[in-house]
């Protein structure tokens, strides 16, 4: 299990902000995208035409078996409709993030007996499951990318039980302009979620108000502390 540089298609599952601007850094980054969404590929064209030659529309089973890697950014409450079959074997990169309102309640979320990542594994008990780009807001995704060795590259969490797919995704992020930090098994990734010191205000100017502010690079370090600072959290 591994990346080929350069020669990467990455499938999305979910073509909207974070899925988009992924898509956006992989073409740039020389790689081939499939996107898909729920409304069909004809509703992707004017991304498809942005991105240009690298990219191509197709639903979602279409995406899931073309990518070496794929992207699921779908809402949390729509991940019982990820294809399965087609995502066997594949390394598969989450960016769920559980809200309520918009997902309704999911009980073992809400008793912290598992982690939005954990339920898209267990649907999908023969991929390979990542945790990742779920705690960064999508203008900053795109804004902080860097090319390897640059004084400001901003690093991202991962999370993931398979050591094999973990280092393909750190090569991915890699190659599209993020170091890594691997912050443990899929049941550590809600270090990360929502609400927890290491979420999207971290990669702000305003913590408080990530959504309007700029983008302002994190290094390992920062990213670290913030991971475990919602471990001490956790503990208290």
């Amino acid at each position: 299990m591994g990346l080929a540089p350069g020669m990467t298609t990455v499938g999305l599952i979910g073509s909207g902000n974070i899925g988009g601007t992924v898509a956006r850094l992989a073409v740039a980054a020389g790689h081939d995208v499939v996107l898909s969404n729920s409304r069909g590929p004809e509703t992707l064209a004017e991304l498809v035409a942005e991105l240009g030659p690298r990219a191509r529309a197709a639903t979602p089973a279409e995406a899931a078996a073309a990518g070496d890697i794929v992207v699921v950014t779908v809402p949390l409450h729509a991940y019982r409709q990820v294809p399965v079959k087609e995502l066997a074997g594949k390394i598969v990169i989450d960016t769920n993030n559980y809200y309520p309102d918009r997902d309704g309640r999911i009980a073992e979320l809400d008793d912290e007996s598992t982690t939005t990542s954990e339920l898209l594994q267990a649907h999908l008990p023969e991929a390979y499951v990542v945790k990742g780009f779920n705690n960064i807001y999508f203008a900053h995704l795109r804004a902080l990318a860097r090319p390897a060795g640059a004084a400001d590259r901003s690093v991202l969490a991962i999370a993931g039980d398979d050591a094999a797919a973990k280092a393909a995704v750190t090569a991915f992020l890699d190659s599209i302009g993020y170091d890594t930090v691997d912050a443990g098994p899929l049941a550590e990734g809600w270090r990360f979620q929502r609400d927890t010191t290491a979420y999207a205000g971290l990669y702000a100017t305003d913590p408080a108000n990530f959504f309007e502010a700029g983008p302002a690079p994190v290094d390992a370090e920062k990213l670290r502390a913030a991971l475990a600072a919602a471990r001490r959290y956790a503990d208290a």
